[in-house]
């Protein structure tokens, strides 16, 4: 009984910490760099890592705080996003949709992500896989949502300027997209093996057990 209490009582200071690093960083310059329309996006980091520790729902909640400061900054709340506004001004609703949902499907499906390649691998791996996939599919998920809900408007059409959809999407993500991915698989890696031996990360299942 108290080693449950004390194990959830730690998943709930680890959901803590990094939802008030995530709001940190949004909040701050520590979270974006900003790189022409587009930034580089560290916020990534934190939902990854909650990912890792606290699997799918623990990911989708810290994702759903990003997805929401993402979408705070299309009308001018902590920091303001060029693109984000005109997209505002387009569509609110899908601009919500746009900035909030692939942030959440992020953090979900990197919970079941760590799982599974911690089951064909080891934690150490299943850690740098998570980490690099959190902004893979950050930005994946972002640009396809992007381009289905405005890609028809007169801004991306301006934007894309008759090229092929995945040569525009590879060209204007381009140096933005691979730091993410650097960044995130290296810190996210090493933080995640450091919580791992640090016992914050659940042992992985014994082969046959219940998931």
């Amino acid at each position: 009984m108290n080693t449950n209490t004390s194990f959830n009582t730690s998943q709930l200071v680890i959901l803590g910490l990094m939802t008030a690093i995530l709001l940190l960083m949004a909040y701050t310059p520590l979270g974006y760099l900003n790189i022409g329309p587009l930034a580089i996006t560290f916020n990534v980091i934190p939902v990854a890592i909650t990912a890792i520790t606290l699997g799918p729902v623990g990911g989708a909640v810290t994702g759903s705080v990003f997805g929401l400061t993402s979408f705070l900054q299309c009308i001018g709340i902590g920091g303001t996003s060029a693109m984000g506004a005109i997209l505002f001004g387009i569509n609110p609703v899908f601009a919500f949709i746009q900035r909030f949902v692939p942030r959440f499907l992020d953090g979900l499906l990197l919970g079941y992500l760590f799982r599974g390649v911690r089951k064909v691998g080891n934690t150490s791996l299943a850690c740098f896989v998570t980490g690099f996939c959190s902004a893979f599919l950050n930005t994946l998920l972002f640009m396809t949502a992007l381009v289905l809900l405005f890609g028809n408007t007169e801004y991306m059409q301006g934007l894309i300027g008759g090229k092929n959809i995945i040569l525009f999407v590879c060209g204007f993500v381009g140096v933005n997209a691979v730091c993410e991915m650097v960044s995130s698989t290296i810190l996210t890696g090493a933080v995640g093996i450091a919580l791992y031996k640090a016992h914050f990360v659940p042992a992985p299942a014994p082969h046959g057990a219940q998931a």
